[in-house]
């Protein structure tokens, strides 16, 4: 997984930094200043371990997460 920023212009998305190849999926999420969200230094640094660890293959499935989601009675 990649996390970039782009910008659109004449119609497109031009991302920087980003190494994409032809028939990449890509999710877009739009900044909108009312809604603006900002992450503590704390929770950028968690989130950036997130995204090391899922690069690394230590994730588990979608199956195992609805597990947990799960409530306990």
């Amino acid at each position: 997984m990649q996390v970039g920023t782009g910008k659109f212009t004449a119609g497109k998305i031009v991302f920087e930094g980003l190494h994409l190849r032809e028939g990449d999926i890509v999710t877009i999420l739009t900044r909108e200043p009312e809604n603006s969200v900002f992450a503590t230094a704390e929770e950028d640094a968690e989130l950036q371990l997130g995204i090391e660890e899922a690069e690394r293959g230590e994730t588990i499935s979608a199956q195992e997460l609805l597990e947990r989601l799960k409530p306990v009675n």
